[in-house]
């Protein structure tokens, strides 16, 4: 096996010097064609040298190929490093987080053949990137694994996990374990000469302040970091903390000071170094200032100059927002709302697709401005009242971070000031006084903190209990739903369906062809109900040939030409499992059938070491699953995910109007 490998390396590196010219074409066909496995993955390693960053979509889809064929080669560290390079694309262009874990778990179950430190530590550390989308404490899980696997020469790797474990904290609120990763990434960049990245641990710390409402915090931070970027030369980045001052500023209603950052931000703008995504965002909110002020004419300079960049705002989903609010808002001020409308259409789609709840909010009011300039007075309510529901959260969230960072403050320094006392009680003696005041201080802090923390866990509590009673439910009427059909099934069968068979015998007797025939069809209705309502091929086939017969029946006695690729899962699942995974095939196909209006669809069944994972997907027109979802005689989708949630797994609905559907449900084991 080594000398294959080897023997790749040298195939790769002929590759690299007198064929990377070549179009992607070429390799496509190399790919598609060859025989040779290590000559097709060599192919794909061209294919993704030119498709990175380039075409996201296209990455995606070399970097699965080649993963597969390479773990088929057992290169399992040539595999480790494309699945690291695809957690990025994977997570946040396709919005498939899940899948980025999944591509990663398969990678790790060969981890024994990985010697190299910084493959096996960065394999946890992306994998823990991609866990921040899904499930805040496994990232911090997969970052304590990722510190325990690198080695002491791996010191930048370290620093990238202090600084990502720094950002998982921040989100869930624990600020003191945050700002300790975040200084302690600082300190490494430093040490390493790294400034860049030194940068980006501070902008941490900042973010953690300002994305929580302390704004006061994160300008202190800032400028502080500010005067460091000066003196170190790192000029590039000051536009970029002006512009967010800018941003920190409009959060605090302060527009005056907002301007004027702006303006900063602006005159500190490097086109040589800075990032122009921070230029778009500058010039895009300096439109935004002069419309609100009325200033026409300097708006449109700064417009002219977006439209004029030689920059790709498709491939760039941040800059592209800010561009089309710059633009919408422009078009709001001199009376085009139609177009205005448009824009600020899509950039909701956009901010809510990235999740910026601050845009998003602020996108639900200004398409109220629109509707209400357009006289289309309910839709400007109802955009108005989605701005508020969502600045409501914001507020309840950051009250609680507020809350959850003075409490694990005050313990801080509770704790060193029961050390102070320890070490220097004859000094404290002499200020017996002042301590009083400042335990009666303390003392009054923690009694309100106390009664705040009660009120927030008896909320707390009140919403898990009426959850825990609402899916208890939920289920129960699952299992009396499916004991009836079981129950209806067997009259079914052994009741009317015996007497159908004896009229049958009777009819024989007597000659009656036509009645006969007419008996014949009813029995075999009378079955086939029975079937729908209890699956009686589970018990006698296992649910791995039940969903395949199931599958079967469609293909041959329906339009819908449908295909299946099925690992065996029989004897993993309880019996009552069984029924619930093979009812969610059922009605998902039934769903296709009565709905979706397809030529073709597939399903899969994938068993991996942790999981199963099933997807059902058509070709066929398509719904918006929020509205879908929302109504009430929509009850399909509901049972779904209720089923779902009794198999204590997790459903994935990908689907937009006219461009098919997939289902996606994971199943842990």
């Amino acid at each position: 096996m080594l000398k294959k490998i080897f023997a790749f390396l040298f195939i790769l590196t002929l590759y690299s010097i007198s064929g990377y010219g070549q179009n992607i074409s070429y390799y496509e066909k190399i790919v598609n064609t060859t025989p040779n496995k290590l000559e097709k993955l060599t192919a794909l390693d061209s294919l993704l040298k030119r498709t990175y960053s380039k075409d996201p979509g296209a990455f995606i889809k070399y970097s699965l190929q080649y993963i597969d064929l390479a773990q088929e080669l057992d290169s399992i560290e040539l595999a480790a490093k494309k699945a690291m390079n695809l957690q990025y694309p994977l997570t946040n262009y396709a919005n498939d987080p899940l899948n980025a874990i999944t591509v990663i778990n398969s990678v790790l179950a060969r981890k024994y053949k990985i010697e190299d430190s910084l493959l096996l530590g960065g394999l946890y550390m992306k994998r823990g990137s991609a866990n921040t989308k899904v499930d805040l404490k496994r990232a911090i899980e997969d970052y304590n694994v990722a510190l325990e696997n690198f080695s002491s020469k791996d010191t930048m790797n370290i620093a990238d996990t202090y600084l990502f474990r720094g950002q998982a904290y921040s989100q869930m609120g624990k600020f003191v374990l945050a700002g300790e990763d975040f200084t302690r990434a600082y300190t490494m960049y430093e040490d390493s000469e790294e400034y860049d990245y030194m940068v980006y641990a501070q902008q941490g710390i900042i973010s953690m302040f300002s994305m929580n409402g302390f704004h006061q915090k994160a300008k202190v931070e800032r400028d502080a970091l500010i005067e460091k970027m000066k003196s170190l030369g790192l000029n590039q980045f000051l536009s970029y903390e002006y512009y967010n001052q800018a941003l920190d500023y409009k959060k605090m209603g302060n527009r005056d000071l907002e301007y004027k950052a702006l303006l900063m931000a602006e005159k500190s703008f490097d086109h040589d170094n800075s990032n122009k995504s921070t230029y778009i965002g500058i010039h895009s909110r300096l439109i935004e200032y002069y419309c609100e002020q009325n200033k026409i004419i300097e708006a449109k300079k700064h417009l002219d100059l977006l439209e004029a960049l030689d920059f790709d705002l498709s491939g760039n989903p941040a800059a592209e927002l800010n561009f089309l609010g710059g633009k919408a808002k422009y078009l709001q001020t001199i009376g085009n709302y139609e177009e205005a409308l448009e824009l600020a259409k899509k950039k909701l789609e956009i901010a809510k697709s990235l999740g910026v709840e601050d845009e998003i909010m602020g996108t639900y009011s200004f398409l109220s401005e629109i509707y209400y300039d357009m006289g289309e007075y309910k839709k400007s309510i109802e955009n108005s009242q989605a701005s508020t529901a969502i600045k409501d959260s914001i507020y309840n969230r950051s009250t609680a971070n507020a809350l959850a960072y003075y409490q694990t403050l005050y313990e801080t320094e509770k704790k060193e000031k029961e050390l102070v006392e320890k070490t220097t009680s004859i000094s404290l003696l002499e200020k017996d006084n002042e301590s009083f005041k400042k335990a009666m201080l303390f003392g009054g802090i923690a009694i309100l903190l106390g009664f705040g923390l009660i009120l927030l866990y008896r909320n707390q509590r009140h919403l898990k209990s009426n959850k825990v009673l609402q899916e208890k439910f939920s289920q129960e009427l699952l299992i009396s739903q499916e004991g009836e059909r079981r129950r209806i099934s067997k009259d079914l069968h052994d009741g009317i369906g015996q007497q159908l068979l004896v009229i049958k015998n009777k009819l024989m007797s007597s000659g009656d062809t036509d009645a006969k025939k007419m008996v014949d069809h009813t029995i075999e209705e009378v079955r086939a109900i029975s079937r729908d309502l209890h699956p009686f091929q589970l018990q006698e086939l296992g649910i791995t040939k039940a969903i395949e017969y199931t599958i079967n029946q469609i293909d041959e006695n329906t339009t819908l030409f449908i295909s299946a690729e099925i690992d065996n899962i029989d004897d993993i699942f309880s019996k009552e499992d069984e029924v619930n995974i093979y009812r969610i095939i059922q009605e998902s196909l039934s769903n296709i059938l009565k709905h979706a209006d397809a030529e073709a669809g597939k399903v899969s069944i994938k068993k991996f070491a942790n999981n199963i994972l099933i997807s059902i997907r058509d070709n066929g027109v398509g719904f918006d699953f929020a509205e879908k979802y929302q109504d009430v005689k929509s009850l399909g989708l509901k049972t779904l995910l209720e089923r779902t949630k009794f198999l204590k797994g997790q459903m994935k609905v990908t689907s937009k109007k006219d461009t098919g559907t997939v289902l996606e449900f994971q199943f842990p084991l």
